[in-house]
């Protein structure tokens, strides 16, 4: 008999495989545009009530730079540090995923990957 996964559920299973497919991620997440955290997966105990929040501030942000900017919808943004990146993706009206990187990372791979993520996340959200 097959079990109905929960949207928590399935949120999280795309998170495990995004990590799987990615192994060298940090962590990922998928939060609410409002900020909070719905499915998490970080290699250390980061505080995804504060991720979820800085993430979707930064979405926020984002949205209105394009918006004044005249660049169209805001599809993702990326903040820099020496240690590595973090990845915000914008997921339909309702979410984000933001995803973060060491320092190094195959951009490339990354971005199909998330991106496949992202696209899943949206329509479960």
């Amino acid at each position: 008999m097959t079990m109905i996964q929960s949207k928590p559920e399935r949120l999280n299973a795309i998170l495990v495989n995004l990590r799987s497919s990615l192994p060298e991620l940090r962590g990922a997440m998928v939060a609410t545009a409002d900020g909070l955290p719905i499915a998490q997966s970080f290699s250390d105990n980061t505080d995804a009530n504060r991720v979820a929040a800085m993430a979707a501030t930064a979405l926020g942000l984002g949205k209105r730079i394009n918006d004044t900017l005249g660049t169209g919808n805001l599809s993702e943004m990326s903040v820099s540090g020496l240690q590595g990146q973090v990845f915000i993706y914008s997921v339909g009206a309702k979410g984000v995923l933001a995803v973060v990187t060491p320092a190094g990372m195959n951009l490339g791979l990354l971005h199909m990957e998330a991106r496949d993520a992202a696209q899943s996340i949206a329509s479960i959200l």
